[in-house]
């Protein structure tokens, strides 16, 4: 159990964790708990594909969340549908009265290649990754906004940074969270709702199937306290993205080279600058919540007036 110290408290915050009934959700909840969150774990008890449900997980972690003398309830709501994401939404607000702190983690996964993956096992992992995502976000959001106050942790992964085969349907939903984080670090910045992503690296049923016989050190207690800080009043940060895999954490974030400007262009011309275009000695970061989309068409323009 994740009972880690620390002066940053969150005592009479709301937290909902998605999937936080087993793996890294869970850590997370244990660790809001112990700090005196008020914790609505969510979880539809499904396996790692996403089918079934079952009603234990949820309750069970409920329980040691109360056990430890924190206020949590149980929510087995799917994030799937727009009607479990608001229904997950709405077990905080019925129960607590407001909701300060969302933790999207709840994933499945199911593997294959793209050129054989069927629509329906592409859809069931966007479903839970990404639309849910959208699904919880839109009312939690509308909410905080309201209030004034909120802070949003999306999970992100590698796979969507730089992918792997055989799951172009995760890559997909984790490449994608990227823009609704820039979304709502954007627009929520002047109400006081920050988001960010956690991109973890952390040995649970994630891992089923491969060989973790080599890995360092990589349990969800490593990932808990980045997450934690992210979802903390005291984050300094809004529309990031952070690395957390073996004890490392770094920033991660999307840059891109200074390029080549020209009045016209062929084919052949693009084929002769290649080299130059791609050369990335000076590159080109933007914060998105920072006007990222204007400084980026601001210095496109300089380059251009400056022939």
């Amino acid at each position: 159990m994740n009972r880690s110290p620390s002066e940053r408290r969150f005592d009479d915050r709301v937290v909902v964790v998605t999937g936080g009934a087993r793996g890294l959700g869970r850590a997370y909840a244990e660790l809001v708990a112990s700090l005196g969150a008020k914790v609505v774990v969510n979880d539809n008890g499904s396996a790692l594909s996403g089918s079934g449900g079952d009603a234990g997980p949820a309750g069970e972690v409920a329980g040691v969340l109360r056990d430890m003398g924190a206020e949590a309830v149980a929510s087995t709501d799917s994030v799937a549908t727009p009607e479990g994401g608001k229904a997950i939404i709405e077990a905080a607000l019925d129960v607590f009265g407001r909701i300060d702190v969302l933790i999207h983690n709840a994933g499945n996964n199911r593997f294959a290649n793209l050129a054989e993956t069927s629509y329906e096992d592409f859809r069931a992992v966007l479903d839970v990754h990404l639309l849910g995502a959208f699904h919880v976000v839109r009312p939690a959001f509308e909410r905080m906004v309201k209030d004034g106050y909120g802070r949003v942790v999306l999970t992100g992964s590698i796979g969507g940074l730089y992918s792997m085969p055989g799951v172009v349907n995760y890559a997909m939903s984790k490449s994608g969270m990227i823009g609704l984080n820039n979304i709502v670090a954007i627009e929520g910045r002047e109400f006081g709702v920050k988001s960010n992503m956690i991109l973890p690296g952390a040995v649970t049923r994630m891992a089923e199937g491969l060989d973790i016989s080599q890995y360092p050190p990589m349990g969800p207690d490593l990932v808990a306290p980045v997450v934690g800080w992210l979802a903390h009043e005291s984050c300094s940060v809004s529309g990031e993205m952070y690395v957390s895999m073996a004890g490392r954490i770094a920033r991660a974030f999307i840059t891109e080279t200074r390029g080549v400007y020209r009045p016209e262009w062929t084919m052949d011309t693009v084929a002769d600058q290649i080299d130059a275009i791609r050369d990335d000695s000076d590159c080109w970061t933007f914060h998105p919540v920072e006007n990222g989309f204007g400084e980026h068409m601001a210095r496109s323009f300089e380059m251009a007036r400056q022939g």
